[in-house]
């Protein structure tokens, strides 16, 4: 049942975490989904979300913190670099599934599907809160049909979205637990056309 799904996330919407994406991947090796984003798989670390993101801040670099999850792998940033489609197009090319949701303190969100390279659907959950208050009906992508977003649960419902659309829950212990962490080459050299990069 949808509200609870929706109750176990209830910690995404308490914590005090400045920001953050969750990503997750089918289909791919937890080495090829750290290649995707742009780190290289053979030197990595453990961290937990707290030394990634102070490390971050000190040394002004990104970093990624990968698990493997059944058949799934996860990517948990304090950062952005999930919610940018041409990642999610290089992490789900060639039959891959992808699902990202970020936020971060100044009131943005962004949920994000990609299937197969092709990203099919992307918005924030945020700007749907007055349609929900005016009645009206936005269009939304068929993997978010039937979901609404309220202000108080904003959080654990873009969460619980991305666990009905993967089939895989966000466990919060991977905040504080200490995960694989991978040092991210900045965006300027990933992408040739970075305006392109960030067009679903």
């Amino acid at each position: 049942m949808w509200e609870d799904l929706v109750a176990r996330y209830a910690w995404a919407d308490k914590d005090e975490l400045e920001a953050y994406t969750f990503s997750v991947i089918a289909g791919r090796t937890e080495d090829e989904v750290i290649r995707a984003f742009g780190g290289d798989a053979d030197v990595s670390r453990t961290m937990t979300f707290t030394e990634a993101s102070q490390e971050q801040a000190n040394q002004r670099c990104e970093l990624l913190r990968a698990v493997t999850a059944e058949a799934y792998v996860v990517a948990v940033e304090w950062g952005y670099r999930g919610s940018i489609p041409e990642i999610a197009r290089r992490a789900s090319a060639d039959g891959g599934e992808f699902f990202s949701f970020y936020r971060d303190i100044n009131a943005r969100y962004q949920v994000m599907h990609d299937a197969d390279g092709r990203v099919d659907g992307m918005f924030d959950p945020f700007d749907l809160l007055d349609a929900a208050l005016t009645g009206s009906d936005p269009e939304l992508p068929a993997w978010a049909a039937g979901v609404s977003f309220h202000m108080r649960t904003l959080c654990a419902e873009s969460l619980a979205l991305m666990e009905r659309t993967m089939g895989v829950p966000v466990d919060p212990a991977w905040v504080d637990t200490r995960l694989r962490t991978l040092l991210l080459a900045p965006p300027s050299a990933l992408f040739d056309d970075p305006a392109t990069a960030w067009t679903p």
